[in-house]
């Protein structure tokens, strides 16, 4: 592991130091990586050929990975399952809980294959897009997308590679479109086309997608992404697939399209998280609103307690290189300070030089920079106007924050069923480092993408006694904590003070326990 910068938060008063940990490895409590070593801030990263062998999952994971992307563009459920089952068995060789992500490729409209796989088109240079899968004139151009030459209209823009390459339409026949280049550039066989503005028939979840979802259901996997959300149901009609088959996974929209900006209260209360998916986005809209947009997004998200992950090229240039640039360092470093719960590699794990070095180097810069969050965000103003969550749990989880806070609690212990309080928890931002526990393996993987809060397996999370007992032998027993030190402890309804007040629990929302560390 890369040394962190120097913290000005003193996560030293509330942690046992690297070698304590590493003496104590057999407690259920304990987490691969020295707390002090992960970032508040998760880190998703994309799996893929420079990342799949189990040794390098082992070694991303004890680098900070705390979700694992799988990208349904890029291969089927038959060679997915071995990547769910490579990270399911690293995961429990660890005894560590991380969550996979499976991010449904969308209605991704792409060029078909093009003359010689490349071609440059010159500044009002005409080209034709045509119906059918083969074109000979090297001036047409095919899509993967049949209803295309009917639904574009003379004046709609055109976006290809990326949005480096812009054309307008000038004219229209039946099967056939012509455009006039408005920016010049290379265009390749398979990229996508965006069309910024251009109301598509294209369903949201097509039959593919509908097949991997039910795939990913049965992979018993955590999160499934939509691309290219436009409605809130939309959303909910993954969710009802997922739910059908059995599936409690989290979904996620990736905000890509313009559609999504202007529904997006609507459209983050649907989900369970919110991806802001800024490759698509910089070509949907106009890329000098991108940061902006950013910021609004993760602002809303807060508003509704979603979690929201940033992705797209955040340390591109560590395709190929081992040090980022810095403006790559300043744009997840901006991330991280917008508020961002998640931060996301794609390329760079999936098919980089150095996927270990790009997840070392992102949780590196977070960690430096949420030594500044204290004084830039979260100021009590800012959070008044939640618009979910239950009033007593958001007034239970601030009040167990205030507490460990004043009272210089060596760590929170947030016992969870489903995974509620301790995402109540996590939207806190509090700065006292925060273990997840819960008899539900699912919920603990679901907590790997909640700010600021560790999952650990093998906890008692059902009676509070017991819970009380065990964190006070594993602080003990990991170094973390010694006698006279405080511990605070916040459960959900499923935990009262011992099972001969159960029948008393009717009325109890959360309990929270400020518990002193017993002497030796």
């Amino acid at each position: 592991m890369m040394p962190s910068a120097p913290p000005t938060i003193d996560r030293d008063q509330y942690l046992p130091h690297a070698d304590s940990m590493h003496h104590h490895h057999e407690s259920s409590m304990h987490s691969q990586l020295d707390i002090r070593q992960r970032a508040y801030t998760k880190i998703v990263a994309t799996i893929g050929p420079a990342s799949e062998k189990p040794d390098t999952i082992a070694e991303l994971i004890r680098s900070g990975v705390d979700v694992f992307r799988i990208n349904m563009a890029h291969g089927g459920p038959e060679e997915q399952q071995v990547l769910v089952d490579a990270v399911r068995g690293v995961s429990e060789e660890l005894r560590q809980p991380v969550a996979i992500l499976v991010d449904l490729a969308g209605p991704k409209i792409r060029l078909g294959e093009v003359a010689n796989g490349l071609i440059h088109c010159e500044r009002d240079a005409e080209y034709c897009f045509v119906d059918g899968d083969y074109a000979e004139d090297p001036h047409d151009l095919t899509t993967t997308y049949e209803p295309l030459t009917s639904e574009l209209s003379r004046g709609d823009s055109v976006m290809l590679a990326d949005g480096t390459v812009m054309m307008q339409v000038i004219d229209k026949q039946p099967g056939r479109v012509r455009m006039k280049v408005t920016q010049a550039g290379d265009v390749r066989s398979r990229q996508g086309i965006n069309l910024p503005g251009v109301n598509l028939s294209a369903p949201a979840i097509s039959v593919t997608d509908h097949m991997h979802a039910i795939w990913a259901a049965k992979a018993k996997v955590d999160f499934v992404s939509l691309s290219f959300v436009r409605a809130p149901d939309e959303v909910k009609a993954l969710k009802d697939i997922l739910r059908s088959s059995g599936s409690n996974a989290g979904v996620v929209a990736k905000i890509e399209k313009r559609e999504a900006l202007d529904r997006l209260e609507e459209v983050v209360a649907a989900s369970d998280a919110v991806m802001v998916a800024r490759g698509d986005l910089g070509v949907e809209i106009d890329v000098a609103q991108m940061p902006i947009e950013q910021k609004r997004i993760i602002r809303v998200c807060h508003r509704y307690e979603r979690p929201v992950i940033i992705a797209t090229q955040m340390l591109e240039s560590m395709h190929e290189s081992q040090r980022p640039t810095r403006a790559e360092v300043t744009d997840v470093a901006n991330a991280v300070l917008d508020g961002a719960d998640a931060c996301m590699l794609s390329g760079e794990t999936a098919i980089g030089r150095f996927p270990v070095k790009a997840v070392q180097m992102m949780n590196r810069i977070a960690q430096a920079t949420e030594t500044a969050i204290p004084t830039m965000m979260w100021r009590d103003s800012d959070r008044a106007d939640y618009a979910t969550r239950h009033a007593v749990t958001r007034a239970v989880v601030s009040g167990a924050g205030l507490m460990a806070k004043q009272l210089k609690a060596k760590t929170l212990v947030v016992a969870s069923h489903s995974g509620n309080t301790a995402l109540a928890m996590s939207q806190l931002r509090n700065l006292v480092p925060t273990i997840g526990v819960s008899s539900e393996e699912s919920t603990l993987r679901k907590m790997c993408l909640y700010w600021g809060v560790t999952p650990i397996s093998g906890a008692p999370a059902q009676d509070m006694q017991e819970l009380i007992r065990h964190a006070d032998s594993w602080a003990r027993a990991t170094g973390l904590a010694e006698g006279g030190d405080r511990i605070v402890i916040v459960g959900g309804s499923h935990l009262t003070a011992g099972p001969e007040h159960n029948e008393m629990a009717g009325g109890v929302h959360d309990v929270v326990v400020v518990h002193e560390v017993e002497g030796d």
